[in-house]
């Protein structure tokens, strides 16, 4: 290995890509999850069945988006981590697919209601209180699904944090955070999942040092990711 780690060249298959490369790819993917999932959130809450089947449709696209953005970084940050360990390497990203997967699962239910919510299909078959309550029940899917997702999703961050506390290059002030975030996740997803009506300000009290600790990484990978030799 070289001694600048932007001068390295891992193959992966057919596709020979450098690790300063990789760790701007992560930034990309970021910025994709980020923002999708952002304006996806906002667009998609329950007053906008209703009001506006367009941007509750647009929503769900963004939350499409938002997911090629998780496997787009799964893949740079397997790409970037496996000079440290190319097993737990590959364990963190299927972790980050696996909860992509459950994700898109759980998006069906958005689509079932916004078919639902057109009038003329919905008041052809159901009655109104019939569509409030499946209404809810599609909502109340998504919500499950997407817990059941992160659940998974933090088990690549901590797999992910233990790779950075692992490399001698990166602060390790990454790692703590990153384990932060895994614990965060996975207690916030583990109540609601278990619990009928837990209470939604676990959620609030959760989403910041999960949101820092995905953040700083990214932020250190984009500015200094792959300019010095990556060692264990």
């Amino acid at each position: 290995m070289n001694d600048k780690l932007g001068d390295t060249i891992l193959k992966t298959e057919s596709v020979y890509i450098s690790l300063r490369k990789a760790a701007l790819f992560a930034g990309v993917g970021y910025l994709l999850s980020f923002i999708g999932a952002i304006f996806a959130t906002y667009a998609t809450n329950s007053e906008n069945v209703i009001a506006s089947e367009e941007l509750f449709r647009s929503g769900i696209f963004s939350f499409l988006i938002a997911i090629i953005g998780d496997m787009f970084r799964a893949w740079a940050l397997f790409i970037f981590f496996k000079p440290i360990s190319k097993h737990l390497a590959l364990i963190s990203a299927w972790f980050m697919l696996v909860h992509d997967a459950i994700f898109g699962a759980a998006l069906v239910n958005l689509v079932l209601s916004s078919i639902l919510s057109n009038a003329e299909i919905s008041a052809s078959v159901f009655e109104v209180s019939q569509i409030g309550t499946l209404n809810s029940l599609f909502l109340d899917g998504f919500n499950i699904g997407f817990e059941i997702g992160l659940f998974f999703f933090s088990f690549h961050l901590g797999i992910l944090g233990y790779l950075v506390w692992k490399s001698a290059n990166i602060p390790r002030i990454f790692s703590i955070l990153l384990f932060i975030a895994s614990f965060g996740y996975i207690l916030n997803s583990s109540i609601k999942i278990l619990l009928p009506n837990p209470p939604e300000i676990l959620w609030n009290i959760f989403i910041a040092p999960c949101f820092i600790g995905e953040l700083a990484i990214i932020l250190w990978l984009v500015i200094k990711g792959g300019k010095e030799t990556l060692k264990e």
